[in-house]
């Protein structure tokens, strides 16, 4: 899969977020938007999601084979976790895993049991996600991601409500979970949280 950005730009009203993004992001790589709070990563991610459209230029995506996939189809290639991603916290664990792996299929070699080891959260799988901390909340987002079967996988502030111990967590999680065969995009200003990209794209260098 790769992502081509072509003179890319996104406003709100008469401002500008960015201008004039020309980037191509390729399968197998790790990528990392750069930027302070505020800047525009995120709305870029959601671009580049297909949540959000741009207000110029466009943004093509194309399989492994050079073949084009159209807008309406990409998310079906994407995970992504997010501050502004919620959760059903009306679920259990079990419940929240069961529901999104209907919508997606499993990373090889991962199931929910697994999952839920990955998680180090077995005593709270029948407890309902409202009153899980939100670190555990945090934790739950990222394994959800990571652990789908897609090529595309976009994380925005990935350690957002994560202690030590869970930064080490989500930074063993990307090592098992993320290899050559997909793409990690990682909307960040926290340098432990991409430092492993191969790439980097500053959004301060598009306003």
């Amino acid at each position: 899969m790769s992502i081509t950005l072509q003179d890319l730009g996104r406003r709100y009203n008469r401002e500008w977020v960015f201008r004039h993004i020309d980037y191509t992001l390729s399968f197998g790589k790790k990528y990392a938007i750069l930027g302070p709070n505020g800047s525009g990563k995120s709305t870029l991610l959601k671009i580049i999601a297909s949540n959000l459209s741009p207000s110029e230029g466009q943004i093509l995506y194309k399989t492994n084979d050079g073949s084009p996939i159209e807008v309406d189809k990409v998310f079906q290639d994407i995970t992504m976790a997010a501050p502004y991603v919620e959760l059903l916290e009306e679920f259990t664990l079990r419940e929240m895993i069961d529901f999104h792996f209907k919508f997606k299929s499993f990373l090889p070699g991962f199931t929910a049991d697994r999952l839920i080891d990955l998680l180090q959260l077995d005593k709270a799988v029948d407890k309902e996600i409202r009153f899980f901390s939100s670190g555990m909340k945090q934790r739950v987002k990222l394994a959800l991601t990571c652990c789908a079967g897609t090529p595309l996988v976009l994380l925005d502030e990935p350690t957002s409500n994560l202690d030590a111990a869970g930064e080490t967590w989500y930074l063993n999680l990307i090592q098992e979970t993320i290899g050559p065969e997909r793409m990690l995009i990682i909307g960040s200003n926290q340098e432990r949280e991409y430092a492993f990209c191969d790439e980097s794209l500053n959004i301060l260098s598009y306003k």
